[in-house]
């Protein structure tokens, strides 16, 4: 069966489940016995090309060689690999796995020639419906919105979502998977996912906005004279995108329009759109001020603790509309 087969693949890209299906296929065909698994880590080209050249001493059938992790290998490396390829053990099958390698690199040029490149990557921006389908996948349906929350939650390695996916979709079972089983069910590990503070802010909630900053800071694995700036810029970024969203609107452009423009997800615009209409074009510009002032004063405008300064300009922002004529 060998036969059939390249003597070389090299598989790359950020989709790591496509590519342990790659991986398992070459494995069925060959056979897990026949099958030895390096790491470049710990592993040179002449130790990948050894066991090639031994294995296919053995005769008896195919052997399939897979090194992981080549996108460490340096020149001499690659070298060896090209000349190795020029006449590979008959039978046996090489399979290099890297998460990033250009085609246009030396290894990816001589595997080519020699055998075939496997790409599979997701694009970053289209993530949320990636989420989707391994939901689907799996027999379930997710709505989008809670496809890029996971998203955000997580983040955006695939092979840390796509497990996210199989937890959740074991756990629903025929029911379909919508934003609140994601919050109560996934396992975060994005850096410092914001989503809960803005939202909050976008609803004019200052409990949960107070509540979810908390959280946020505790989480956190730095120290808070670090994570309070970072929150700052997040703020910053999500108001101007609130108040972007408001022009817009008075443009007559649609949220899924505003998308476009934005280069950003239509269901995470239309959430834009709604918190917008929260907040008054006077506020937003008031939140930007207040938030340069917090910026100031976390920088050492101010003798008090950067989390203090940070919930009193929350408390500021976020407070609910006073009623008309007090």
């Amino acid at each position: 069966m060998a036969s059939e087969l390249k003597p070389v693949y090299l598989i790359t890209g950020r989709d790591r489940p496509k590519i342990q299906r790659a991986l398992r296929r070459l494995r069925d065909r060959i056979g897990d016995d026949a099958t030895e698994l390096l790491s470049a880590h710990e592993a040179s080209a002449d130790d990948a090309i050894a066991a090639c050249n031994s294995l296919g001493l053995l005769g008896g059938g195919g052997r399939l060689v897979i090194v992981e992790e080549v996108d460490r290998w340096k020149a001499p490396e690659t070298k060896a690999i090209a000349a190795y390829l020029a006449s590979p053990a008959p039978d046996t099958v090489l399979a290099l796995v890297a998460a990033e390698l250009k085609k246009v690199s030396a290894l990816a040029k001589a595997c080519a020639k020699a055998g075939d490149i496997l790409a599979y990557d997701v694009p970053k921006r289209r993530l949320p419906e990636w989420v989707a389908k391994q939901f689907s996948d799996r027999g379930v349906s997710v709505d989008p919105e809670a496809a890029r929350l996971l998203v955000e939650v997580v983040g955006e390695d695939p092979e840390e979502l796509a497990s996210e996916a199989d937890k959740i979709a074991t756990w629903a079972g025929d029911e379909p998977v919508g934003t609140r089983e994601i919050e109560l069910l996934a396992s975060g590990s994005a850096e410092v996912p914001g989503y809960e503070l803005t939202d909050a802010w976008g609803r004019r909630d200052l409990a949960a906005a107070l509540a979810s900053c908390q959280t946020l800071l505790e989480r956190s694995g730095d120290p808070v004279s670090r994570t309070v700036p970072m929150l700052i810029g997040m703020l910053v970024a999500h108001v101007g995108r609130v108040r972007d969203c408001q022009a817009f609107a008075d443009e007559g452009l649609t949220a899924r329009e505003a998308a476009s423009r934005l280069k950003r997800h239509p269901f995470y615009v239309e959430k834009l759109y709604v918190q917008a209409r929260n907040y008054g074009l006077d506020e937003l510009r008031d939140a930007v001020v207040r938030l340069a002032e917090l910026d100031h004063a976390v920088k050492g405008g101010s003798r008090l603790a950067v989390d203090l300064e940070l919930e009193r300009a929350l408390i500021d922002i976020t407070r609910p509309r006073e009623p008309a004529g007090v």
